[in-house]
């Protein structure tokens, strides 16, 4: 494979306006559509506030296959990890979509805990959503490698795009636990 100075193979490098897009565009289009309710804009829709624990599960199942999909390329197992890893990319889409449309249709929930478990939840929830959006272009650029063949790299990325995903979703059950007392049904 031809390899540009930075390594890159032309077939990598037709993705990189793609994953620069992408994690620019996400995170403020989450950003802006977090702060719109559209119950307080007048809309008669109604909240669906079923999907917190939804949405949680979601990120405890992309958890669990992360860690199948980590175990079965270091069994040789490239087909199932190929495929475990385009599930977990859907899931992280899943999740993302049912938030939104949570915070979109509900009123935020405060969270209620005191004592040492405050600071305790804010450090997990501020270290989850920062990563949130920093793990982005790391899924995206080591997805990218992998699918065309840029093993090589695609491994070199891997060993930090892993835990801090796995991190993020872990760390999203957590928070929904942490908070789930307090929702109001």
């Amino acid at each position: 494979m031809k390899q540009n100075k930075m390594g890159q193979t032309a077939e990598e490098k037709k993705y990189n306006k793609w994953i620069i897009v992408l994690s620019v565009v996400i995170p403020l289009v989450v950003a802006a559509l977090f702060g719109v309710n559209l119950r307080k804009l007048g809309y008669d829709v109604e909240p669906l506030g079923f999907l917190p624990p939804i949405y949680a599960t979601i990120n405890g199942i992309t958890a669990i296959l992360l860690f199948w999909a980590v175990a079965a390329i270091k069994k040789g197992n490239k087909k199932l990890h190929e495929r475990l890893i385009k599930v977990c990319v859907c899931c992280s889409v899943a999740f993302l979509g049912m938030y939104v449309a949570y915070h979109m249709t509900s009123n935020s929930t405060s969270y209620g805990g005191e004592g040492i478990l405050r600071p305790i939840y804010f450090f997990i929830l501020i270290t989850h959503i920062v990563l949130s959006v920093i793990i982005i272009p790391f899924v995206l650029i080591t997805y990218v490698r992998g699918i065309t063949g840029s093993y090589e790299r695609h491994k070199k990325i891997a060993r930090i795009t892993y835990p801090m995903w796995l991190y993020v979703a872990v760390t999203g059950v957590i928070v929904y636990l942490m908070i789930s007392p307090y929702y109001v049904h």
